[in-house]
């Protein structure tokens, strides 16, 4: 590849550990999906199917297109692969409320089978476990940090098989992060919905302390960036620069464009019990005094 446009045009993969899961899931939601708008078409109307195949088509975008290829060279494209997988493709993802369709695309037998496992009560469990927002939240955290070490991020870079576990861990972590956050239906929280604002707002901190360590670094954190032939117009240290950019303005519009939607929705709730008291202090004096 002699110029990065070739890079650009001819580097899409066709990688059978993406795109097979891919097909899978987005065939088994078309299939329930198709059902469950039929029989409940206020609850699964196209805008649950247009997310579901948008949060698919953003991990084929972020895995099999010519961002993987241009990740082992720019930091920059590396950090756009990881703002669809943490940030965009899994509220999508939970905005298509997948577990009710899903079982229902699967095949009879397999449904009954899948069904009873899941009323299973370690399973029950650990379902429990797992949509706890503060293990959401933490081992999103953990997850985020740690590949970003420079030892576990060369690791990452130096092997395939590492690297799919840096994105497998980055997606999976991030489907447990935003479940509470969207809480897509029938999903249910013991937690108050305005807690979700300063779980939001913790992450985005995070977010944001390490785009500024790469946006103002004065030195290459990832020494195989600096290693690699420079095919581009940039240096090593300005595509780190621009790869922390990308994680402050796009990932961080990825936490607060929720926080502002969760507040608007709590100020708008907060109004709407006020404007509902004093109806109800009024039928209440009403039934006291027939």
């Amino acid at each position: 590849m002699s110029h990065p446009a070739e890079v650009a045009v001819l580097s899409w993969t066709v990688e059978p550990a993406v795109i097979v899961p891919v097909v899978v899931a987005a065939t088994l939601y078309v299939r329930g999906w198709a059902t469950l708008a039929r029989r409940m078409p206020e609850r699964f109307g196209r805008g649950r199917l247009i997310a579901v195949m948008a949060g698919l088509g953003t991990v084929i975008v972020a895995l099999s297109s010519p961002l993987d290829v241009l990740g082992h060279q720019l930091l920059l494209a590396h950090m756009i692969q990881h703002v669809l997988l943490m940030a965009v493709a899994p509220p999508l993802l939970w905005l298509g409320a997948p577990v009710a369709p899903m079982l229902l695309g699967l095949p009879r037998p397999i449904r009954r089978t899948v069904a009873i496992a899941l009323a299973a009560r370690p399973l029950r469990r650990l379902t429990h476990v797992l949509g706890d927002p503060r293990v959401g939240w933490i081992v999103f955290v953990i997850a985020f940090w740690a590949w970003h070490v420079p030892a576990l991020y060369a690791l990452g870079l130096g092997s395939d098989p590492w690297h799919h576990v840096q994105h497998a861990c980055f997606f999976a972590t991030a489907l447990l992060f935003w479940r509470p956050v969207i809480l897509p239906w029938p999903a249910r929280s013991s937690w108050p919905r305005w807690a979700m604002i300063p779980y939001l707002a913790l992450a985005e901190l995070q977010n944001s302390t390490l785009a500024a360590i790469l946006t103002f670094a004065d030195h290459v954190i990832y020494p195989a960036y600096g290693a690699v032939p420079r095919r581009w117009d940039i240096s090593a240290l300005e595509d780190q620069s621009i790869a922390g950019v990308i994680m402050w303005v796009p990932g961080s519009l990825a936490f607060l464009l929720p926080i502002l939607w969760l507040t608007v929705a709590a100020i708008a709730t907060s109004a709407s019990d006020r404007s509902e008291a004093p109806r109800l202090a009024v039928e209440t004096r009403h039934q006291g005094h027939p």
